[in-house]
């Protein structure tokens, strides 16, 4: 059974794997998540292009199988060149979605003179290749972690938009009224686009907590409690987190949200046992 409501856009994100046994474990999830009949799914690409053949790779192989691939972009470490050769092959090989991201620099090259923001990642492409892809860009409903304010975020935002992004992938978060707020936020500022919950499975607390910190994401105290009070009892702690994240889900869908988009960590069951709690299947 696919999607019960197919207006609703799914999506799953994956990472490129480094190991012939990491990409025979994604491929079967891969095929496994097949039963959201999602949109697309997403392939991330590291800090610095650290993993940009490996993505490339993953892309061509999950287009290969029939899929809807969206591979992840940014300039951090990679000069015009690459990039437009990277969108070469893309566009060669029938590519028609993108996610634009600010880069990270690699280390020791923080002194280079390059496009590391999003916006001109997307005026870029935009100017290369027109209106061949569709392009996806991030959004932090919480704030990005190194943004001054709150008002400077949304207009960074705005300026991804201006630049000829056509929707937003957000951050992941635990709190729906901060989604509803940021969407409020959004129209106000007069980004009219549509904004994509990301969707987090809580898998190991530890793990998340650290996600947590280096994004910006609020881990609400309560939950905080919660989990911590599961640590050791993995049964206990996989019921609760597919029941509480498959409610978060349900309430986005309810209020609103044009659909979903899951950040699977490579993952099926975790990703499916919460669309059937929120409904999705």
């Amino acid at each position: 059974m696919g999607n019960p409501t197919p207006s609703l856009r799914l999506s799953c994100e994956y990472f490129p794997p480094k190991t012939a046994e990491g990409k025979h474990k994604l491929l079967a999830a891969h095929d496994r998540l097949q039963a959201l009949s999602p949109a697309f799914v997403s392939v991330t690409y590291g800090a610095g292009g650290s993993t940009r053949t490996n993505t490339r790779d993953m892309v061509l192989e999950l287009k290969r199988r029939g899929s809807c691939v969206a591979p992840h972009l940014s300039f951090g470490g990679d000069d015009e060149s690459l990039v437009l050769e990277l969108l070469q092959v893309y566009r060669d090989n029938g590519i028609r979605r993108l996610v634009a991201l600010r880069g990270d620099m690699p280390s020791g090259m923080g002194g280079m003179s390059q496009m590391v923001y999003a916006a001109e990642l997307v005026a870029f492409v935009r100017r290369h290749t027109g209106g061949h892809f569709a392009i996806e860009v991030a959004a932090y409903p919480e704030m990005h972690p190194q943004a001054p304010d709150m008002v400077s975020d949304l207009r960074f935002l705005k300026r991804k938009f201006d630049a000829g992004a056509d929707s937003a992938l957000t951050q992941f978060f635990f709190n729906a009224d901060a989604y509803f707020w940021f969407i409020d936020a959004c129209r106000a500022e007069g980004i009219t686009q549509p904004v994509y919950p990301g969707i987090m499975p809580i898998l190991n607390y530890q793990n998340l907590a650290r996600f947590a910190r280096n994004c910006g994401a609020e881990i609400p105290r309560w939950l905080h409690y919660r989990l911590e009070s599961l640590e050791g009892d993995d049964a206990g702690t996989r019921e609760f987190a597919e029941e509480f994240v498959g409610s978060l889900c349900r309430r986005l869908v309810d209020g609103g949200a044009p659909g979903l988009h899951f950040y699977t960590m490579n993952q099926a069951e975790p990703t499916l046992a919460i669309a059937r709690r929120a409904g999705l299947l």
